[in-house]
């Protein structure tokens, strides 16, 4: 797809990639969540008293299918703007968003390793996938003419989508899971 200044078109791997890419990283989390939440919750809970024992409890309570669920609730999120970016050439304002937003949660999920100092599900994949990932498909945009300029607003609307995306992908698993 050409854009109207005739510079690089942007390819299906930009675009459909994001999907691709969050669904790796995924993967790992799939293989890895319930588990690491059952061996970690003592000893984070210790570590950081500070944080509203709702959150422990909420943390803890999520079960290996309730949260496969939520991946595949958020996996529709990410192919909606997977597939918007590729209709209108990565153009797409909730495509550059989504890709902004995965590239964030990485470096989330990064922080999560600094703090727990140590393995955290996700922490693997988001230095190899995630944030080159983001941060090549930023540069093809760029160089196709289309990459909406990056304020901090819109790092935070960034983060606020993907933190909403997450909840609202985590209530519908929890409303499918236990009715």
């Amino acid at each position: 797809m050409m854009n109207s200044s005739g510079d690089e078109a942007v390819e299906g791997a930009v675009t459909l990639g994001l999907l691709a890419a969050w669904v790796l990283h995924d993967l790992e989390e799939l293989a890895t969540v319930p588990g690491w939440w059952r061996r970690n919750l003592p000893a984070l809970r210790e570590r950081y008293p500070t944080v509203p024992e709702a959150v422990w409890r909420r943390a803890g309570s999520v079960e290996g299918r309730e949260f496969a669920v939520a991946v595949g609730a958020m996996a529709a999120v990410v192919a909606s703007a997977s597939v918007a970016g590729r209709l209108t050439g990565g153009r797409s304002a909730t495509y550059q968003t989504a890709l902004n937003a995965f590239g964030l949660h990485g470096l989330v999920h990064l922080a999560q390793a600094g703090l727990v100092r140590g393995y955290t599900p996700g922490s693997a994949t988001a230095p190899l996938i995630v944030v080159p990932f983001t941060l090549w498909a930023r540069r093809r945009l760029r160089r196709a003419g289309v990459l909406r300029a990056t304020r901090p607003r819109d790092l935070a609307v960034g983060l606020g989508f993907a933190g909403a995306a997450t909840v609202a992908a985590h209530g519908v698993a929890r409303r499918l899971t236990r009715g």
